[in-house]
């Protein structure tokens, strides 16, 4: 069995607020959709590190992150398929910023989208250019670098005003791997183009910034109210209106199946008047959502079973992946048992000789070699009772035996057909060992 790694897809919502139409189209309803697609690991955590740069009424922090969990879980989340997590609850995450802090280029912050915005608004009003503008704000682009970097996603899912934010985390991840080593995958940004983005009440993006959301879980009458308040143009019924540049048409577009999409154009070509297109949209809206409501309230009313899934997420989270990581990015940035001898980047000794400082730090990973019952020869690499590599079956122990070699010499990768990686073990877990081994042969 080939030792196979799963593209690795990560997407987080700041619970700054109570989840809305958008979240729903933009992220919740195509992130779960990709969670069933065969080959991908997926990470959904609740930003609430993130929420804290704007937001500073921790009962609204509080509420948001119940709120928001409850949706996920209510539009389909399988916490038991899917890594499903409370941001601040992987202490390791605040770790790596500050390790990734200390090699990001403060001239590559300064170009942030949303700090060059803050800085713009303050220049016209005659501000300070920093005025209001807190640290949080300026090392965002960091934190979210350090939510990516500590499970090496492969790929993000963003809208086109967050792919900056990819960017800098490739380049804080590229400059760590050139001073210390090969520690980070690259991240991707992923536009999904065919996902939408809904416009608010008021025809700008809908987006709590703007006050302009429609309430995802909102009663039916609180629905039906806020969907009456869309802001549509004079045109009465009987005139044609323009579907293109119509808010409440493209809300429509979101939910609808393309049938119904056509027929509503049509119903906008032959001057429907607004306040039946805004009951058509409310009854569409609400025959998706209905089904989902119900649950959610019932997450909602018994909040302790979604603490209680936050938390289990993110302890196994912290075993598998952030606590191997984190132990071996401070070895790597020097943060290292003082009675070790100093290595480099490379795992060379910077004092003594190399064999002198390899045997010491050498890892306790061994190979074992045996028979089965099957008549074919076997071998594992193991560290005390953990099995991190299994091999298949060799028709001779000669064969067996040249495979372990190569693999201490670090002939492997994610694809190698003659070993798999054990249960609950991090490829990176396996890697250092190997290397260590490659390391102490090269000594020797």
């Amino acid at each position: 069995m080939a030792a196979t790694i799963p593209t690795r897809v990560l997407t987080g919502i700041t619970t700054s607020g109570t989840p809305h139409l958008g979240n729903y189209v933009g992220a919740i309803r195509p992130a779960i959709a990709a969670s069933r697609q065969p080959r991908a690991e997926s990470f959904y955590f609740l930003a609430d590190y993130h929420a804290l740069v704007k937001v500073q009424e921790p009962a609204r922090v509080q509420r948001s992150t119940l709120e928001i969990a409850a949706a996920w879980l209510a539009c389909g989340l399988q916490p038991d398929t899917v890594w499903f997590y409370r941001q601040s609850d992987i202490p390791e995450i605040p770790e790596l910023t500050w390790l990734l802090t200390c090699i990001a280029g403060k001239g590559l912050l300064n170009r942030a989208h949303a700090y060059k915005a803050a800085v713009d608004r303050n220049r016209n009003d005659g501000e300070d250019d920093d005025a209001g503008i807190n640290a949080g704000l300026f090392l965002y682009p960091v934190l979210m670098a350090a939510d990516i970097l500590i499970f090496n996603a492969n790929k993000v899912p963003v809208g086109r005003d967050q792919v900056q934010h990819i960017e800098m985390a490739r380049d804080f991840a590229q400059r760590f791997n050139h001073l210390y080593g090969e520690h980070f995958v690259l991240p991707e940004a992923v536009i999904e183009e065919q996902v939408a983005t809904l416009p608010g009440l008021d025809g700008r993006k809908m987006s709590k910034s703007y006050d302009n959301t429609i309430a995802l879980f909102a009663p039916r009458a609180e629905l039906k109210k806020q969907i009456q308040s869309i802001v549509t143009d004079s045109r009465l019924p009987g005139e044609p209106k323009a579907a293109e540049g119509s808010a409440l048409f493209q809300i429509y577009q979101a939910f609808a199946s393309a049938d119904e999409t056509a027929d509503m154009r049509a119903a906008f070509a032959d001057g429907i008047g607004w306040g039946d297109a805004k009951q058509r949209l409310f009854a569409r809206i609400d025959a998706e959502v209905a089904p989902l409501r119900e649950q959610y309230e019932s997450l909602v009313a018994h909040p302790q079973r979604i603490e209680a899934q936050l938390r289990d997420g993110a302890q196994r989270l912290r075993e598998r992946y952030a606590i191997p990581r984190l132990r071996a990015l401070r070895e790597a940035v020097g943060l290292r048992d003082l009675s070790t001898p100093p290595v480099n980047a490379r795992g060379e000794a910077t004092t003594g000789s190399a064999k002198s400082v390899i045997a010491s730090v050498a890892s306790i990973a061994s190979f074992k070699q045996y028979r089965e019952a099957d008549g074919k020869f076997y071998f594992k690499l193991v560290d005390g009772e953990r099995v991190l590599l299994q091999s298949v079956g060799f028709d001779s122990p000669k064969d067996a035996g040249a495979r372990v070699a190569s693999l201490k010499r670090g002939d492997f990768d994610a694809d190698d057909a003659t070993v798999s990686v054990g249960p609950g073990v991090a490829l990176d877990e396996v890697t250092a060992a190997l290397a260590t081994m490659a390391a102490e042969n090269e000594a020797k």
